[in-house]
């Protein structure tokens, strides 16, 4: 006689993040029941990290289902792409109408919104959620973002608000929206990460080469600007890296390789950015930092054969150049943020996703890699004014940049000179100064596709007449031996 199901939840996947989600369920009073392929897997985990807990396991898919409480709630937390699909193909046989499942890994959004769709047809529910923090997140308390159907979110809202984050007692996870936000969430939460990363690195560059600080300094100087307005993860782990010595009792930071790896979630983030026609170009910037990186053989040749400037060294006052340095980061790091939001905002519009803004900045406050004290300032924006167009409108943020925006072009000014690459620094500055323009030069630009291909332009409203109405695309010939015909192909 087969005993009632005694599983609230099943999870597929038992490498590092897996069995952490697992012991972190099992904490909050809920009976998990753990699958992987190789089952083998299955009894070693129950047999060690699992010991002692309420873990079932499950030798099968067909095992993992009929173990599960209705409506079965069921986590992939496998490689992203194909293994997704074959899982879930091996699930539905098995499953009733109005079960749930969820996909964990980091999947491309277009591939959420596609399953979403496709298990939705079928009377299924469907959850793409983003997990962040890593191991430790995932054993005592990651940020959840999780979007897809919505009437799945009640069912598991009570499992993934109790093992998320917690910040001032609120939980790190929120209901995102509908289909692939979720996980589009998560790629801006992953590409706002590569910017910070760069910044960061940006920071620690002027400090060794144009201040020449020891790697004991330059700790004492993350460990103060994790103090104030710069309190954020990223900032306290830099601090810890760059004091961490090796065997010899040099600092380990110092042997590492300077090239950079990417796992594709930055790049994917820029590339919606160019899809959507959103200028997120400190995320780019980060993305091609870590392809300059990777290029070390020339660039070492390059060393050898292209000249900068005569010094690299700063020869003003340090600690002025320090207390610069800190308000030019924290200026970059919100414009990074402004331009995620940004994303989510036309990403939104173009899926027609109902985001909740105030609770993704929630989500990120704890638990999560870019987790920062002033994202509790984005939720009080967010909070204050859901329809906000942009964060740099808000009080807060427009004060705070006012206040750094000095120091910020001192800085850019200053690396410029000395010749110490500032990408995302600079970008950043660029952007800002761009988007406060009323007027851009784009007009010139726009005569020239004219010029050359007949692409046609629009008048300025002021100059708009019976002849040339407003929003209307004309054509000049510029050369009086063109003709009349113009493309009609694209509008840009």
């Amino acid at each position: 006689m087969m005993s009632e199901p005694c599983g609230d939840f099943g999870l597929i996947g038992l490498a590092v993040m897996g069995q952490n989600l697992i012991l972190n369920i099992n904490d909050h009073g809920y009976t998990v029941v753990a699958y992987n392929r190789t089952v083998s897997k299955v009894d070693h985990f129950l047999t060690h990290e699992a010991k002692g807990t309420n873990v079932v396991g499950a030798h099968s898919i067909e095992e993992l289902v009929s173990k599960l409480k209705r409506p079965r709630k069921i986590m992939l937390l496998v490689k992203a792409g194909s293994a997704v699909d074959d899982f879930i193909e091996q699930i539905i046989p098995h499953l009733d109408q109005g079960d749930i499942i969820i996909d964990g890994g980091n999947s491309h959004f277009p591939d959420t919104i596609r399953r979403c769709k496709y298990l939705e047809g079928k009377g299924f529910m469907f959850i793409g959620c983003g997990v962040s923090g890593g191991e430790d997140g995932a054993r005592y308390g990651p940020s959840l973002m999780p979007g897809g159907t919505p009437a799945a979110w009640e069912h598991v809202r009570p499992i993934f608000q109790s093992i998320s984050a917690k910040v001032n007692g609120e939980p790190c996870c929120d209901w995102v929206g509908e289909t692939g936000s979720g996980h589009y969430v998560k790629m801006v939460h992953n590409g706002i990460e590569y910017g910070d990363m760069q910044l960061i690195c940006e920071a620690y560059h002027l400090l060794t080469e144009a201040l020449g600080l020891t790697h004991e300094e330059i700790g004492n100087v993350f460990e103060e600007w994790n103090k104030k307005e710069l309190d954020s993860f990223l900032i306290e782990i830099t601090k810890d890296i760059v004091r961490y010595k090796d065997v010899d009792g040099t600092p380990l930071v110092l042997k590492i390789k300077d090239t950079a790896g990417q796992k594709g979630t930055g790049k994917w983030t820029a590339i919606s950015s160019l899809d959507l026609g959103i200028p997120v170009t400190l995320i780019g910037e980060a993305v091609f930092a870590r392809a300059l990186s990777a290029m070390k053989a020339e660039r070492v040749k390059a060393s050898k054969i292209l000249k900068g400037p005569e010094s690299s060294k700063y020869t003003g006052d340090k600690n002025a150049f320090i207390t610069q340095l800190g308000q030019a980061l924290y200026a970059a790091k919100l414009i990074s943020y402004a331009q995620g939001f940004m994303l989510m905002r036309e990403a939104a519009k173009d899926n027609n996703w109902n985001l909740n803004n105030a609770g993704i900045s929630l989500m990120w406050r704890g638990g999560c890699i870019i987790r920062s004290a002033f994202l509790g300032d984005i939720k009080n924006a967010y909070t204050n004014n859901p329809n906000l167009e942009n964060l740099l409108f808000d009080p807060f943020f427009k004060n705070a940049i006012d206040k750094a925006q000095n120091s910020w072009r001192q800085i850019v000014s200053n690396s410029v000179l000395l010749g110490i690459p500032t990408p995302a620094l600079s970008t950043a500055l660029s952007f800002y100064d761009g988007y406060r323009h009323e007027k851009l030069p784009a007009n010139l630009l726009q005569a020239m596709r004219d010029y050359f291909g007949a692409h046609t332009f629009q008048y300025l409203d002021e100059c708009t007449d019976e002849t040339h109405p407003r929003d209307t695309f004309v054509h000049t010939n510029w050369t009086g031996h063109g003709g009349a015909v113009y493309s009609t192909s694209y509008q840009a």
